[in-house]
């Protein structure tokens, strides 16, 4: 075995990233194999591989018995003293056997071996390096489209877009460039499967980082996402830091941050909303771009009533009811959403204190003081 190997070797692990003792264990692992193979040999047998001269040996290794059974595994202590008379019975002692035209032999037959666990070893390296980007985001060129999947590269591997993690929105081509969460990574027979979406919403909870340099330094946190993706999406922030505004920080000057994430989401409109431990004052955050005028709840089955304005009723509720329901989902909290025509009629509203009065414009203002004055 010529020092080119090695030399080869090292240049392997620079490129493929895998450890020259991983290689050199396959090709001592597959040159037994061959020996065993092309010598009929069952006998337990180490292979010696010297760096430095770029030789390589095979040495029988046998126990030292009084009595020898099978001369493949064993070897009498008189005949092992012969060798060297320090040898006692239950030692090992080691013969080697390396035949004359082993070297032609063991590089046909390992050829396949050392191949296949240079492969396991490079699937080894990917899975080590995708494992740790699970819930992350990463660019992908889409290479090829079918039925199922789409194949987006992501450098070393291909990952898998299914069709139920496809925006509703897009349309993608080969060569198209985009953003992808990783959303499960698995180790199969046949290397690494990566998974991938572009309607999870952790997809949206990664852009914002990437945009919003407060809520990656922290300084901002996102508490909450719920999302329809392609469509509308709701997310809630908050910051301890009293003089940082964390809607504001989203939104960005002039709208920029935001509208950088709309773009990527192909026109997906974003409500920000502020995150508040007052699940009074969430939900009716929650529910904007909606006015509400008072939010009961009921702790029990972690329910609340909405009271807005009759000519807000149809966008407190949204399209489909689509406000409503990414309202809950971002809140945790099942909202009941009445006019206040209808509230007035049942008679839970208004009533002394109610939530919003202060959040109220004029005219509306001027109609709550004369319904609280009939109420009294």
């Amino acid at each position: 075995m010529s020092s080119e190997l090695f030399d080869a070797l090292t240049l392997l692990e620079k490129e493929k990233g895998i450890s020259k003792d991983i290689i050199i264990e396959a090709i001592e692992a597959a040159l037994i194999s061959a020996y065993k193979r092309n010598f009929n040999q069952a006998q337990n047998v180490r292979v010696d591989l010297n760096l430095a001269t770029g030789t390589m040996r095979v040495f029988a290794r046998k126990d030292v018995v009084q009595e020898v059974y099978d001369t493949r595994l064993e070897i009498s202590v008189e005949e092992a003293r012969s060798i060297n008379p320090n040898y006692q019975v239950d030692d090992v002692i080691e013969i080697e056997v390396t035949p004359k035209d082993f070297g032609r032999i063991a590089a046909q037959t390992a050829k396949q071996v050392v191949t296949q666990r240079v492969r396991e070893a490079e699937r080894g390296v990917i899975y080590s390096e995708f494992i740790d980007r699970e819930e992350d985001i990463m660019t992908g060129i889409v290479q090829r489209l079918d039925s199922k999947f789409i194949y987006v590269s992501l450098g070393k591997i291909e990952a898998l877009l299914p069709a139920n993690e496809q925006m509703p929105n897009e349309r993608y081509k080969p060569h198209d460039r985009i953003k992808v969460y990783i959303t499960k990574v698995e180790k199969t027979t046949k290397g690494p499967q990566i998974f991938v979406s572009r309607t999870h919403p952790g997809l949206l909870k990664r852009l914002f980082e990437i945009e919003v340099p407060e809520i990656y330094d922290g300084t901002v946190e996102i508490k909450s996402v719920a999302r329809e993706a392609g469509d509308r999406s709701k997310i809630s922030v908050h910051s301890d830091n009293t003089e940082v505004d964390p809607v504001g920080s989203c939104v960005g000057p002039k709208g920029q941050r935001v509208q950088a994430i709309v773009n990527e989401l192909k026109g997906e409109k974003i409500d920000i909303v502020e995150w508040s431990d007052d699940p009074i004052v969430f939900v009716a955050n929650a529910l904007s771009p909606s006015k509400v005028l008072d939010v009961t709840v009921n702790e029990d089955d972690k329910g609340t009533t909405v009271i807005v304005p009759d000519y807000q009723l149809s966008l407190a509720i949204g399209k489909r009811g689509q406000n409503a329901r990414l309202a809950a989902k971002l809140t945790g909290w099942k909202i009941d959403i009445k006019s206040q025509t209808e509230a007035e009629q049942l008679g839970i509203y208004p009533r002394e204190g109610s939530t919003f009065y202060d959040d109220l414009d004029d005219e509306e203002e001027e109609s709550f003081n004369l319904n609280l004055e009939e109420i009294e």
